[in-house]
């Protein structure tokens, strides 16, 4: 369900069972989710949430601070850039001699596009073998808040940073877009679906909570 907090419409994960109270948890990722008592009214769930606005969009904007922080980067030889999850001088990725600042920056950040299509490209197969989806179309983009998206028309995007990433926690976001083909939502079956290709997926989405603000240019 959607809950309108301030300016914000925020995706609420709503698990009910037999419980005597509702609770309500918010992971690393920013994805929350209330565990409610069965037949609890989407009212009462609502206005569960909103009693915790001020905290909800606390917690919601430290996220996007912490994945979004600017890094300050030296475009030399010697300047370190992630790749595949570890540090690289830039001269070994990319060609350095006679280069400008901007000319380095912008070749670098082609180098991480055509990286990032590359391994996903090859990655993507056998997580779509394995759950019978297949997307309109996937491509690389920029984005400055989602490593990876979903359409309702099918079309996934992938983030060009996550090259930056190490290749188990890039096969996380390909699994979480796949698994957006069956499930748009992030309800129980979603995070079923998602746990039985990856049962430790939270361990995924902690590394990009910790380093997103350092996979950047």
């Amino acid at each position: 369900m959607k809950v309108q907090l301030d300016n914000e419409t925020i995706d609420i994960n709503v698990l009910y069972g037999v419980r005597k109270k509702l609770a309500i948890q918010m992971d690393s990722m920013g994805h929350i989710t209330v565990s409610a008592p069965n037949h609890t009214s989407d009212e009462v769930i609502e206005r569960a949430v909103k009693q915790h606005e001020r905290e909800i969009l606390r917690r919601l904007q430290a996220i996007a601070k912490a994945q979004n922080a600017p890094k300050v980067r030296e475009y030399q030889e010697e300047g370190k850039f992630l790749h595949l999850g570890k540090y690289y001088a830039l001269q070994e990725l990319i060609e350095t001699e006679g280069l400008t600042e901007e000319e380095l920056k912008l070749n670098l950040r082609k180098f991480y596009f055509a990286s990032c299509k590359k391994v996903i490209a090859e990655r993507i197969k056998p997580y779509q073998a394995m759950l019978k989806a297949k997307p309109k179309s996937i491509d690389i983009v920029e984005s400055a808040t989602k490593w990876g998206s979903c359409s309702s028309s099918k079309k996934l995007t992938f983030n060009y940073r996550l090259a930056m990433a190490p290749l188990e926690v890039i096969d996380y976001v390909i699994i979480h877009e796949l698994c957006h083909l069956t499930h748009m939502n992030h309800d129980r079956s979603f995070w079923r679906l998602l746990g039985s290709i990856m049962p430790d997926y939270k361990d995924k989405e902690a590394y990009l909570a910790r380093h997103g603000h350092a996979m950047t240019l």
